[in-house]
């Protein structure tokens, strides 16, 4: 079981899920030449992917999804409100947010936050007892998103921005109130808040969807450095090489790209 990143940002994100014999690829945001190169780095190759869950329409989550999932013959799994928004030859098996679902014997919770898209969740995936989360694009921390992922073994989380950095950086004042704002993305000060409250010694916590232009890794890692004692691990994906895996890698098929048609 583990996670690691292809890729986390506003140009584009994938988050890898290994659990139960299964792996799965939370969103992606990348080309299908791109997304290759970033499994191969990992030392994956699409064959290997289980599912591909989509979190919502916006393009830097969605808009490799179509390519990669017809090259591979890949099944994908989004929220209704996805599928009618997503591209034009996006498809899927819809679900309902909150309503868990099995694939490949393992429990996919698909929670509900509050985003600015038409029907955003992020994922809790479970096997016995190990339990994994996703938790990206959300812009205020309700209490069913604290309850939905205490309690998980590893955690994806974002940290989009720093308000100083956003309020004085060169956004639109309509895009710094969309990305500040309840259904925006969080901030450093509410993704610390957050994870103060479900942290545990043996969670390992990956930190995401750090804003290029509105923040900085060095004043993520000073803020989150205080729960580092409460937590297994603590690490920092990013655009350009996401991150490699926490946890243990999975076993692959070993299927190379030329042999998939």
């Amino acid at each position: 079981m583990g996670v690691a990143s292809l890729g986390s940002g506003s140009r584009g994100n994938g988050t890898l899920v290994s659990i139960g014999g299964a792996v799965f690829l939370v969103d992606c945001g990348f080309n299908l030449k791109q997304t290759e190169q970033r499994l191969s780095r990992l030392q994956l190759s699409p064959g290997d992917l289980t599912a591909i869950l989509v979190s919502h329409e916006h393009s830097d989550h969605i808009a490799g999804v179509t390519a990669l999932s017809h090259r591979y013959s890949i099944p994908v799994y989004a929220s209704y409100g996805t599928q009618k928004n997503g591209p034009k030859d996006f498809t899927c098996h819809a679900f309902d947010g909150d309503v868990p679902f099995e694939v490949a014997g393992v429990t996919v919770n698909p929670v509900v936050v509050p985003h600015d898209a038409r029907e955003p969740t992020q994922f809790v995936l479970q096997h016995e007892a190990t339990k994994i989360g996703v938790l990206s694009d959300l812009g205020s921390v309700t209490q069913h998103v604290i309850n939905q992922f205490t309690g998980c073994d590893y955690l994806l989380l974002e940290a989009n921005h720093d308000r100083g950095m956003l309020q004085r950086g060169s956004y639109p004042a309509a895009l710094k109130r969309r990305v500040g704002g309840d259904h925006g993305h969080l901030s450093n000060t509410q993704a610390v808040e957050l994870l103060t409250r479900i942290a545990h010694t043996n969670l390992h916590v990956v930190i995401g969807h750090i804003s290029e232009q509105n923040n900085d890794a060095g004043l993520v890692a000073d803020l989150f450095a205080g729960l580092r004692p409460q937590l297994g691990s603590l690490s920092i994906a990013n655009q350009h090489e996401g991150q490699m895996w926490v946890g243990e890698q999975p076993m692959t098929r070993q299927i190379s790209f030329d042999k998939v048609m």
